[in-house]
């Protein structure tokens, strides 16, 4: 067993010849960097409660730092998880667990407990932590075999009570109690932890290492990890500290009313007054490249098809503020509200292959078109598998690269309502769009000259990706909403859409 008199750091521990080797392992502070776990618990909090129950967890934090420091860790951690989670859906804690905090923790993992982390055949992760919270990312994300967290209390209707289980908080010597009945008398080679009250589970251990507290370190980065987050949801942007957790709550009905101030102006002022109306409001809109003239400036017959990479749902809005000029767009499922404020035509799909071939060519007869191909949008620098269909309907084809920042709040859901996508985008305190013009299909690469419709689809894809340094991969909209959200991404104005925990894959 190691000696609890004198653990050595992180740094001395040697990471070669561990593939048949168990390490247990703490999770805040030792296999995270960040030591404090209430921006994860404020992620949930905002997430299942939105801003009043963030509010709650705020107000409650001086007195969970007072028992967490001076009386009882336990103590503190039980008051975080009866306001996070109280009177909240099971099935909404495993979803917001699954779709939104795995990008968070992925950001956070400590370079020198991966190290020896990675390096073990078996891994368990001992934690204070909801088991229901941590879970999906410690076995989805990091190949985790065991982990043992705190057991929070549903009702049989489904909600929970914000209570924890019989076994209490796993902290001090109630993680030596789960070693042991986990382990029994086959003691893990190692053992590491960050603080005194991991003392008794180290203890246990073959070998031990503490994880000294050195906030400066860089996190692991994401091309090491066994499997990158490529989708993810929830509406903030950051990490909330308890300072940025206020800040948020400060400026939601600012923003909220700012929001509203740049919707209008962008639904009611003329298309060529919009670049300037966002310009005065604090919305930047960058133009790159050359973008085509107008179908009555340059005498086509028909219109351009302008090709985008999907980043929300207002790609087409702010394509046609680059352009000065509305731009028709074809969307798969928008909310009734989205389409009311639109300042441009939105024409649906129905997935029928030939019916939407037909709108399209009807609509291209029209004008110039905008379509999203990706069929969904992608937070992260990846883009989806481009569908074929426009490919087959017209050679007229400009490449568009959408980007877009923000700094505060997303701008897209899986989860949640599509009607709050515009107003969370424009509540940011200075969002700002680029759109970039790619050069148009060249002849020799179009249906015409023999190149098959996925051919053209993939070629322009490849575009877009190398314009933005992005990856592209063979996703589709149905892989993101299966994992975020349990349902194919349709958009239902009658009818909530219910979450199955058990079908969401978080990537």
């Amino acid at each position: 067993m190691a000696d609890s008199t004198n653990f050595p750091s992180i740094a001395k521990c040697g990471s070669r010849g561990r593939e048949a080797h168990t390490l247990v392992a703490d999770m805040d502070g030792t296999l995270l960097i960040g030591r404090s776990s209430f921006p994860y618990f404020a992620l949930m909090a905002f997430e299942l409660g939105g801003l009043f129950r963030l509010l709650a967890l705020l107000l409650a934090s001086p007195l969970v730092g007072l028992l967490y420091y001076f009386v009882s860790e336990s103590a503190g951690i039980q008051i975080m998880i009866f306001v996070t989670f109280c009177g909240a859906k099971v099935s909404g804690i495993h979803s917001v667990a699954r779709a939104v905090l795995p990008k968070f923790y992925s950001t956070d993992l400590h370079p020198d407990t991966w190290r020896v982390f990675s390096a073990c055949g078996k891994r368990c992760v001992l934690t204070a932590n909801p088991t229901v919270m941590v879970e999906p990312f410690l076995k989805e994300f990091l190949g985790v075999d065991l982990v043992l967290g705190t057991e929070i209390v549903a009702t049989e209707s489904g909600r929970a009570t914000g209570l924890v289980g019989r076994k209490g908080v796993l902290v001090g010597t109630n993680k030596a109690d789960a070693l042991n009945v986990q382990f029994g008398d086959v003691p893990p080679e190692i053992g590491l932890g960050d603080r005194l009250t991991d003392v008794p589970f180290m203890s246990l251990c073959k070998e031990a290492y503490m994880v000294p507290p050195t906030p400066a370190v860089e996190p692991v980065p994401s091309d090491k990890l066994p499997k990158p987050v490529i989708f993810h949801d929830g509406r903030l942007v950051h990490k909330p500290s308890p300072f940025l957790a206020l800040l948020t709550i400060l400026w939601f009905p600012i923003g909220f009313l700012l929001a509203c101030l740049r919707i209008a102006a962008g639904s009611l002022l003329p298309m060529p007054l919009v670049y300037y109306a966002f310009l005065v409001l604090g919305v930047r809109v960058t133009v790159k490249g050359n973008p085509p003239p107008s179908p009555n400036s340059s005498g086509r017959n028909s219109g351009v098809l302008f090709v985008c990479s999907h980043r929300t749902l207002l790609d087409p809005i702010f394509l046609s503020t680059a352009l000065r000029r509305p731009i028709a767009a074809v969307t798969y499922s928008v909310s009734r509200l989205s389409e009311f404020i639109s300042p441009i035509k939105t024409v649906r799909l129905t997935r029928d292959r030939a019916t939407d071939a037909a709108t399209i060519k009807k609509l291209l007869k029209e004008g110039d078109l905008a379509i999203c191909p990706e069929g969904t949008t992608c937070r992260e620098a990846y883009l989806l598998r481009f569908s074929a269909l426009f490919a087959e309907l017209t050679d007229e084809v400009v490449p568009v690269a959408m980007v877009n920042k923000m700094s505060m709040f997303h701008g897209t859901t899986a989860r949640g309502w599509k009607g709050m996508d515009p107003f969370y985008f424009f509540m940011n305190p200075r969002p700002a769009y680029e759109v970039t013009f790619l050069e148009k299909l060249p002849v020799e690469l179009s249906r015409s000259s023999g190149k098959s419709s996925h051919e053209v689809a993939n070629y322009i894809q490849r575009r877009i990706a190398a314009a933005l340094s992005y990856e592209c991969t063979g996703f589709t909209r149905k892989d993101k909403y299966r994992a975020l959200a349990g349902n194919d991404g349709m958009v239902e104005e009658n009818k909530k859409t219910s979450l199955k925990a058990n079908k969401i894959m978080g990537c």
